[in-house]
């Protein structure tokens, strides 16, 4: 079965509000194996609304709209229901009471138009809105599902979670859909898909498999769809599928939608490791990448971001001659930032890097997007990359902290190895 998400608001036509709906929509949908076929915003008249009804109705066995429903002129989303399918306005006690009961509760009078959102088309029922005034609307019309909610997200939810989806549910009418991902790092998507390319074509007609590129990441999900296959089934044969893919593409994946610093933060925790972060032409976007994850206080101790020569001398101790004699984008600096850092922050790992984010800046040897990348480790090596990065100075920042992340990621992934190579202490 599919569904169509049809969002109704010039707000969101002219970018003065972001359409989350949609995502939560399609997300939830497709946790409950109900496929979603098309989104599409529209303005906010009669004929927008009836013409995406007609072209969603050939397309789509459930149409959810949301926006519209509330009490001023402007909102004709429910009028339009009445004409699409001609009936009338009725009063629904149900929602008038929710109504009364919400405006009693704030100490302010009903007003008529108020009291008018009470009014539902008379083939409809009425949605209960635990979270505001205006009810939806479930339409059923040639087997086809019609749900009417106001945009506001926090109604539009409250609807699904309570009425929505218990009441599809309970229609048996979903396949089962499950998927499986796995993050893929520096290897360009155009390579990834042509290792993979025998497996994708050997691949039985109910298992998909798609690549979602960001950066120096690719994203690859496969994704089974059967109702004749039971979920363990489905998952076991993903699994399957991504053992091939897996030693296909070697050690640079990691399981899941979960993002690198993620899954850098666990083995931070498992190992009781600790980091920090030296940061120069990143001005701090590798520390945000760690301290936007709650918990991770946990491992990640702290961030100097030392933009300037200067601050790189007097906070971190790099030597001040190195600016003179190979500058403050080099490998010898990337080296000391790392290492000095690490003792500077009392960290197990440190990451570090400086170079040229653009879109100014460069020079005949050191060209945009030039960044070397420093790693102290607990026993005091360091390693530091040399990377040309191409794209916008944000797309170089991003760049950078995912290289920098990735090397984070295999130094504690070869950690862990050897700890298993090695026998335990008698």
């Amino acid at each position: 079965m599919l569904a169509e998400i049809i969002t109704i608001g010039d707000e969101i036509l002219i970018g003065q509000t972001v359409d989350t709906n949609s995502a939560w929509l399609g997300n939830e949908l497709n946790k409950r194996g109900i496929e979603l076929e098309r989104i599409s915003s529209i303005r906010d008249t009669p004929d927008a609304i009836t013409t995406a009804l007609h072209e969603a109705r050939q397309r789509a066995e459930i149409i959810l709209l949301t926006g519209g429903l509330g009490p001023t002129n402007d909102d004709i989303t429910k009028q339009t229901l009445v004409d699409y399918f001609d009936t009338e306005l009725e009063k629904s006690d149900e929602a008038l009471n929710n109504i009364k009961e919400r405006f009693n509760a704030r100490g302010i009078d009903l007003l008529q138009i108020n009291i008018d959102q009470a009014l539902v088309p008379a083939n409809c029922i009425a949605i209960p809105n635990s979270k505001g005034t205006a009810p939806g609307m479930w339409f059923v019309e040639d087997g086809i599902i019609y749900v009417s909610m106001p945009g506001v997200p926090y109604e539009m939810k409250a609807m699904m979670s309570e009425f929505v989806f218990p009441r599809l549910e309970a229609l048996n009418i979903a396949d089962q859909i499950v998927h499986q991902t796995i993050t893929v790092v520096n290897i360009p998507e155009s390579v990834l898909s042509h290792k993979v390319s025998q497996i994708e074509e050997d691949l039985p007609e109910h298992i998909k498999l798609a690549f979602l590129p960001h950066l120096n990441l690719v994203r690859m999900r496969l994704t089974a769809k059967s109702s004749s296959h039971s979920t363990a089934a489905l998952n076991d044969q993903l699994s399957a599928y991504f053992d091939q893919i897996k030693e296909v593409i070697g050690p640079s994946w990691f399981d899941g939608d979960k993002s690198m610093a993620e899954i850098i933060g666990q083995m931070l925790i498992e190992q009781k490791s600790s980091l920090g972060s030296i940061e120069s032409c990143t001005g701090g976007y590798m520390a945000h990448c760690f301290t936007e994850i709650p918990g991770s206080s946990a491992y990640f101790h702290g961030s100097y971001v030392t933009y300037s020569n200067q601050f790189k001398i007097d906070l971190i101790g790099v030597d001040e001659e190195l600016f003179t004699t190979v500058g403050s984008v080099s490998e010898e600096v990337a080296k000391q930032m790392a290492a000095k850092g690490r003792l500077k922050l009392g960290v197990d790992y440190c990451i570090a890097a400086t170079g040229v984010a653009g879109p100014t800046g460069a020079t005949e040897y050191k060209p945009i997007g030039l960044v070397y990348i420093g790693l102290a480790k607990p026993n005091g090596e360091v390693v530091v990359t040399e990377n040309q990065f191409k794209g916008s100075r944000m797309q170089v920042i991003e760049r950078t902290a995912y290289m920098a992340m990735e090397m984070l990621r295999q130094a504690l992934m070869s950690e862990i190895s050897q700890s298993e190579q090695t026998p335990a202490l008698k």
